[in-house]
């Protein structure tokens, strides 16, 4: 089969496609992949910078959505049936193995595209807002990195969980994008402090949602009422940064890490879980994954360098057929 491999730890250029044996489907669910998510993880791995690090070379890939070739008894699907997984690496090629709990189905008026977008952002964005931060409707919830994969996924959640949700971005084409996922607000990133103490009438917001970090941090805890919480997903602006905890104690805040991968690896039950309370919502349309570029398996370098250079609005996929 074909597919694309990390064969030096040199960035995105350095991947290369090239013919591999499928997979062994011992115990697994085969997937004939027609759509994978591009996601950050995949980025970090290409430079050795993920948790998760095999050895060169190896098939990246975390998030896939295809039919099913085979798949063991019990599993909860079975040959033909469309699905959504989260094998975790080895997504980016024609056939992936995935673990049964990680397999989902898909409902029909979902695109196999779109279904790629799922499993990272929309469960990690449902760990956050619903078990992390135990959102209540009619909370407010500022979203940093609104136009990303992250970023709509946790406006769509969030409005539909009866949030109201201030996007923040940094170029009118995002805002764009943020408003069309469903945010009732949108702010600069350049001075979004002050634009946020003026939306919300000096209030402040309930919770942050930071896939970001970097030197926007203070402020999203300044932006933050009275028994606030931010949510520190990730770092994509490349500095980790730190807080001086005496910032906790003034209005009784909270910084929560969100460890969705560390979290359901413990108990993975979570998963089925998870998948359950969005299926409806999935449904209904209420959470519809905004699609950016869409690559053939053979540009997965551009589809990688995208990511990269922070040009991704909506999610970037691959179609390896």
């Amino acid at each position: 089969m074909r597919a694309v491999q990390i064969v030096t730890l040199d960035g995105p250029s350095a991947v290369r496609v090239t013919d591999i044996a499928e997979p062994d489907g011992d115990g697994a669910v085969l997937i004939d992949v027609h759509a994978a998510g591009v996601t950050f993880p995949d980025l970090l791995q290409t430079r050795g910078l993920y948790q998760l690090k095999p050895d060169p070379p190896f098939v990246p890939g975390t998030e896939v959505a295809g039919v099913v070739r085979s798949a063991p008894e019990g599993a909860g699907v079975r040959a033909g049936d469309r699905v959504a997984a989260f094998p975790g690496l080895g997504g980016f090629a024609e056939v992936v193995a995935a673990d049964p709990k990680a397999v989902f189905g898909i409902p029909d008026n979902i695109s196999f595209r779109k279904a790629a977008a799922l499993p990272m952002n929309y469960l990690t964005v449902h760990f956050a807002l619903c078990r992390r931060a135990a959102l209540r409707e009619g909370e407010r919830v500022l979203v940093h990195g609104a136009a990303g994969g992250i970023g709509t996924a946790a406006i769509q959640l969030a409005a539909a969980l009866g949030a109201r949700v201030i996007a923040v971005t940094s170029t009118p084409g995002k805002a764009e994008i943020a408003r069309a996922a469903g945010a009732h607000d949108v702010v600069s990133s350049d001075g979004f402090l002050e634009q946020v103490r003026e939306l919300t009438a000096g209030a402040g917001v309930d919770v942050v949602v930071d896939p970001v970090g970097g030197d926007r941090f203070t402020d999203s805890l300044r932006a933050l009422a009275p028994e606030g919480r931010l949510l520190v997903i990730g770092f994509t602006a490349g500095e980790i940064p730190t807080v001086k905890v005496n910032r906790l104690l003034l209005n009784n805040i909270a910084v929560v890490g969100v460890g969705w991968g560390a979290f359901w690896q413990r108990r993975p039950e979570y998963l089925r879980q998870q998948w359950e309370e969005l299926l409806p919502l999935l449904q209904q349309g209420r959470l519809d994954p905004p699609i950016g570029n869409a690559y053939p398996l053979a540009e997965a370098a551009a589809a990688l360098t995208e990511l990269d250079e922070r040009r991704a609005t909506g999610k970037v996929v691959l179609l390896p057929r």
